[in-house]
């Protein structure tokens, strides 16, 4: 999605370029990358899947975060937490459906997400500093 999103933009910027308007090429380019970086999953820590999310969230005490690319909730969450997403287990729901299937479970159908688990328990688009208070102690 996001290499469709920068070849889609290239063009569009292109077009306008060669028409005489390097202005709007511009903004064109701007806001295509934009779209791009906000569904990279470059963005966020590597994803786990959700029977491997569980049972490290299981040894470690640490939150599972289901999210999904383009998802501004969850983009304001992995911002929001800085540093500390990394000591989190993050799922992609479009691509483990193990994982959409436990948010679909946890929020009567919908795949509403972020959803975040702390022992054994959802919570749905939590505000990020409380996730940041579920994390155990640095050792």
């Amino acid at each position: 999605m996001p290499a469709l999103f920068l070849l889609s933009g290239a063009v569009a910027a292109t077009g306008f370029a060669l028409g005489g308007d390097p202005v709007m090429a511009a903004v064109i380019l701007v806001l295509f990358t934009l779209f791009a970086v906000v569904h990279s999953p470059l963005i966020f820590p590597g994803p786990v899947p959700a029977a491997e999310a569980l049972r490290r969230a299981a040894a470690d005490g640490r939150p599972v975060v289901y999210w999904r690319p383009g998802c501004t909730y969850c983009l304001r969450l992995r911002l929001r937490l800085g540093r500390d997403a990394s000591r989190l287990h993050w799922v992609n729901i479009w691509r483990d459906p193990a994982g959409a299937a436990a948010v679909r479970a946890a929020t009567g159908g919908n795949e509403t997400v972020p959803t975040v688990v702390v022992a054994d328990r959802p919570h749905i688009n939590p505000d990020p500093a409380w996730v940041r208070r579920q994390l155990p102690p640095r050792t």
